[in-house]
């Protein structure tokens, strides 16, 4: 149940065929991103797309007052920016490295090119599209009609989701987002963050030392979610 609120595209990349993949990389601009260096904010012109080499990247809106509402959480593997190149429209959010990063850029004709060429790469485009779709609209019922406690749950559990896909099978993994970002994710203040994180470790269903979370019972985790 907890998969329909986790969005990944890893699939756009690891189905493509060999050719699609040679033709993406020979036109790929590889660029490093310090720790909180913006890769694009809201309402600038889409002119091309991105491929996560390394590193993590949250996508968020803001609000009149600045204030962070985190949509997803990118890591090595994934497309992003693709909305906005082919509604042909500003990009719709901001994105930003949330660690050490290193990002391909893939122009907007280029990207077009490649598309128009391949059924393949179109056909999961679509695909990851209609995802992303739902997830948004799960995500979003959750946030708007559930309790901090749950929300703040199923946050820690898509994040131990993208922190493990980088992780070796047997190795303990570790959230290391910031408690600025991970209330931003749960739609909550940071004050009451820290007392749902409190109640959490002292129920033993996560260990945390300073700005590290490890999840300890992950299934009791899921029920704390409620859903």
């Amino acid at each position: 149940m907890i998969s329909k609120f986790i969005f990944n595209n890893h699939f756009l990349w690891n189905d493509l065929p060999e050719q699609d993949k040679k033709s993406l990389k020979e036109v790929m601009q590889i660029k490093k991103y310090r720790k909180s260096e913006a890769i694009f904010t809201e309402g600038t012109l889409a002119a091309g797309i991105f491929f996560v080499q390394t590193g993590k990247i949250k996508k968020y809106k803001a609000d009149n007052f600045g204030r962070e509402q985190i949509i997803y959480i990118y890591n090595s593997g994934e497309f992003f920016g693709y909305s906005a190149v082919l509604g042909e429209e500003p990009y719709g959010d901001t994105t930003v490295a949330i660690e050490p990063s290193i990002i391909s850029f893939i122009e907007k004709e280029d990207f077009l090119r490649i598309l128009s060429q391949s059924d393949v790469f179109s056909r999961l485009l679509l695909k990851c599209l209609s995802h992303e779709f739902i997830v948004m609209a799960n995500l979003l019922a959750v946030l708007s009609q559930r309790t901090v406690r749950e929300r703040v749950a199923l946050c820690l559990v898509i994040l131990d989701n993208k922190y493990r896909i980088a992780a070796n099978e047997n190795e303990k993994v570790y959230i290391t987002l910031s408690r600025r970002d991970l209330a931003n994710m749960a739609g909550t203040a940071n004050e009451t963050l820290a007392r749902v994180l409190h109640d959490f470790k002292e129920e033993k269903l996560i260990w945390m030392e300073g700005r590290r979370i490890r999840l300890v019972n992950t299934q009791l985790l899921m029920h704390a979610v409620n859903i």
